[in-house]
């Protein structure tokens, strides 16, 4: 199967829904063209806006992470997976589980009053203890009628996270996205101005649940039902 079949896939569903896919054509600074898919599809070593191509079959080993946004009835959710296609190495099923338990771990701490860089700090001591690294570059965000809203959500801690700390608040929808790699945390873009892929070529994963912040915890929008 290829890349652009599991997009053609996710095109047929949103318009099914009546929905709007978010990242089809979207446009950045760094790129001559608009993303031209309704998902991400990054295999491998590539983080994050993988473009579906024709060319690109899935293999035997390979992890692929999903990311699809749409946008229903005025607001957005946004969500993302990493799936195994077929047997996979060891390595890189530790590697999805650390991804998909760091998510699991801000989504189990998330409730008003808490400061976002608690959360952080858990989910990156989770992924650095595991042997990872917290891709730096990309972090998750605030979400509603438009795919990216204030705040900024990062997966890790940094200084201008604890100057300028986040406190969940009810009513808030966060996009958690945790991005985690097997080696080193450097990320470069390709020529194509859109896929990003780990600097060192060593495999990555992504795991991502759009969530509102409620009484007493938070609701996750893009659980499947």
């Amino acid at each position: 199967m290829t890349t652009a079949h599991l997009d053609s896939v996710a095109l047929q569903m949103t318009a099914e829904a009546g929905a709007e896919a978010l990242f089809k054509g979207v446009r950045s600074p760094q790129a001559r063209k608009p993303f031209p898919g309704a998902i991400c599809a990054s295999l491998n070593e590539e983080v994050v806006h993988g473009i579906p191509s024709e060319t690109t079959s899935l293999k035997e080993g390979d992890i692929l992470s999903i990311d699809f946004g749409v946008r229903l009835n005025g607001y957005c959710g946004d969500s993302a997976l990493t799936v195994a296609i077929g047997r996979i190495s060891e390595a890189n099923q530790r590697l999805m589980d650390a991804t998909r338990e760091a998510l699991e771990i801000a989504i189990s701490m998330a409730r008003p009053g808490v400061k976002w860089s608690q959360i952080a700090a858990k989910m990156q001591k989770h992924a650095e203890s595991a042997g990872f690294s917290v891709v730096r570059d990309f972090v998750g965000h605030g979400i509603g009628t438009r795919m990216h809203e204030d705040p900024k959500v990062p997966n890790f801690v940094s200084r201008d996270l604890l100057d300028d700390d986040i406190l969940l608040t009810e009513g808030m929808v966060l996009a958690v996205e945790p991005m985690i790699n097997a080696g080193g945390y450097g990320v470069r873009t390709l020529g194509n101005g859109w896929t990003v892929v780990t600097k060192d070529g060593k495999c990555s994963a992504h795991f991502e649940h759009t969530i509102a912040i409620v009484k007493g915890g938070c609701r996750v929008l893009t659980k499947e039902r």
